[in-house]
């Protein structure tokens, strides 16, 4: 019987080691894949630790060179429910980088804990890297002020590849507008790419950005700090009335507790 040339004892919990003939299987299906059916995410995530390659070292590098991206990877914290008191940032005031962000989640009806876990990077820091650069995704969006839709998450996708040089952002941008009607992929090209390259190229590498640490920044400082631009992204009305109907919601229960 053959063997495996690599170690196949797990680095962390929920490792799966591959070789790499299977790293490469993997990367192909779940690209084609993903294609056919954009809102897998299992196979999304599969794509993007497949392909990174050396960008998650070259991430890891830029967070040692920074004392707040040292600082995460000491830490190692994590973006989800029970790890960010939701509740207490709708009660930050207007403007500030917490009420934003929980506003955005809001408008767009995302939850932090949608985020798949890390499986295929064999180096259990380089795992962070992806980790970290995944559920700080929504981040992005919410500091950009872009919502959810196809060309707002291919706008997000161009300037995570400007900013961060992931494979998986690039690999995204390109096959996305086939799925936009004529319309929108103008829009596209003519508003959001654009300025999704200039931002994304000359702001500060987002993921060095201890966002949790920021909540109480005011929003705008924040963008001006980080050398993001004016948002050309268009919200629904739809979007706004979810959001308005929220604050209601949110008004009602602070005033019965």
């Amino acid at each position: 019987m053959g063997t495996r040339l690599i170690n196949t004892a797990p680095a962390y919990p929920g490792h799966i080691p591959l070789n790499s003939f299977e790293n490469a299987f993997l990367a192909v299906g779940s690209a084609v894949m993903s294609l056919l059916d954009p809102y897998r995410a299992d196979l999304i995530a599969a794509l993007g630790e497949t392909t990174a390659g050396p960008a998650l070292p070259r991430l890891r590098d830029i967070m040692l060179a920074s004392p707040e991206g040292r600082q995460i990877l000491k830490d190692r914290p994590r973006i989800n429910t029970k790890t960010v008191d939701m509740n207490a940032l709708g009660q930050l005031p207007e403007g500030t980088w917490g009420r934003t962000y929980k506003t955005w989640l809001e408008r767009t009806g995302v939850t932090p804990d949608s985020r798949e876990p890390v499986h295929y990077v064999d180096d259990p820091e380089l795992a962070y890297v992806m980790q970290r650069y995944r559920e700080c995704h929504d981040f992005y969006h919410s500091i950009c002020n872009f919502s959810v839709n196809v060309e707002s998450e291919l706008a997000i996708k161009y300037f995570e590849f400007a900013n961060l040089g992931l494979p998986l952002a690039a690999i995204s941008a390109i096959g996305g507008p086939l799925r936009l009607n004529a319309k929108k992929r103008s829009t596209l090209f003519s508003e959001y790419v654009p300025w999704a390259l200039k931002y994304g190229s000359t702001s500060q590498c987002l993921i060095t950005v201890y966002w949790e640490k920021r909540w109480e920044q005011n929003v705008e400082d924040l963008r001006m700090e980080l050398r993001i631009g004016d948002s050309p992204a268009k919200w629904s009305k739809k979007s706004m009335a979810t959001v308005a109907s929220a604050e209601v919601a949110s008004s009602a229960d602070s005033a019965s507790s």
